[in-house]
């Protein structure tokens, strides 16, 4: 229930809330719209349809997700440490939505396969960042890359296992963490200067 003025906010921890209980096969407007106890139509004034708004739900998914990745990049460490930060707040992250609510984040796995732009600007950010780490490393000798675009791009693409949702099912068994740091090992030592 809403008092006053119905915000984007309202309408997306609502649909997350709806989204948890329903499941997105079974989630409506009409029951995010009754969970606000107001009607669809105030629903579809802020997302101008159905697939607006569980994009909409996803971003902030994907945002509240990522929020720590911004804190590894603020810090001023030599580029290696950071990059391996970075890699371990990506997989913690995601790790721990999927084991601390499976149904949710199940939930979120269908919602991320249908909201494509969401998600190509979602890995284009993350490759960025990656980016940013790597080329600020090859600035001060830290690291070599040819093209530090290029290198984090198959950074991302090689721990994909460690934080894509397709992989989720692995993330609990033994020996995950090992698996981990063997590959920050290898990658980390691809891109030290010889």
């Amino acid at each position: 229930m809403t008092d006053g003025i119905l915000t984007a906010d309202q309408i997306l921890a609502a649909a997350q809330e709806v989204l948890r209980r329903y499941g997105p096969a079974k989630a409506t407007v009409v029951d995010v719209a009754r969970a606000l106890g107001v009607s669809h139509g105030s629903v579809y004034r802020h997302f101008p349809s159905k697939t607006a708004l569980r994009e909409a739900v996803t971003q902030r998914w994907l945002d509240e997700s990522h929020a720590g990745l911004a804190a590894v990049m603020a810090m001023d460490t030599p580029a290696d440490v950071r990059l391996r930060d970075w890699l371990s707040a990506l997989a913690a992250a995601k790790r721990k939505k999927a084991l601390d609510d499976p149904e949710l984040f199940a939930t979120y796995s269908v919602l991320v396969q249908e909201a494509s732009t969401v998600i190509d600007r979602h890995v284009a950010g993350l490759i960025a960042q990656i980016e940013q780490i790597i080329a600020a490393g090859v600035a001060r000798g830290e690291l070599v890359a040819p093209d530090p675009a290029v290198a984090a791009r198959a950074v991302l693409q090689a721990t994909s296992t460690f934080h894509n949702p397709v992989h989720a099912a692995g993330w609990g068994r033994p020996g995950i963490d090992d698996d981990f740091t063997a590959l920050c090992d290898l990658i980390l030592l691809g891109l030290k200067p010889r």
